[in-house]
């Protein structure tokens, strides 16, 4: 595969509730392999400091990870608050990680995210579903086939 020139700027960012740290250093760390450019925002990240974020670095994708089970719930208020702000209302977002306590996929809960304003949800860290996603988006926004698409 080859690998763009430049790539994307991506916000990665943990949840309100997720203080886990190693999740989002693996992402940076993945984003940056593919040539893309990360702000890593760390965990713990509520909705205003996000918008907040989003506004001042005005990135071409977001990303919210989720390790402690809350995705579904800390990614809905997340993107329903980037969504109400004008810097964050059109920008990409995605959500993965393990998004729920359950364990299981909660095609639901994925569908509330997309009818919320996600982009895509990525339940259970898809990795090979999110570089396709990157691609098309890196290669001008061309997302026919992902726009909406849930891995639960």
């Amino acid at each position: 595969m080859a690998l763009p020139e430049y790539g994307l700027k991506v916000l990665v960012t943990g949840t309100a509730s997720d203080s886990h740290t190693w999740n989002l250093v693996f992402l940076q760390l993945f984003l940056e392999e593919l040539n893309h450019r990360v702000v890593n925002l760390g965990p713990c990240v509520d909705g205003e400091l996000l918008a907040a974020e989003c506004a001042a670095h005005r990135p071409d994708l977001v990303l919210i990870s989720s390790v402690n089970g809350h995705g579904y719930r800390d990614g809905l208020t997340a993107v329903t608050r980037l969504r109400a702000d004008r810097a964050g209302a059109t920008v990409p977002v995605v959500v993965g990680g393990k998004l729920g306590v359950a364990g299981a996929c909660d095609a639901e809960a994925a569908a509330r995210l997309l009818r919320a304003g996600c982009t895509a949800v990525f339940d259970d860290g898809d990795l090979d579903a999110l570089r396709d996603f990157l691609t098309g988006l890196a290669a001008g926004g061309r997302l026919p086939a992902m726009r909406g698409r849930s891995t639960a």
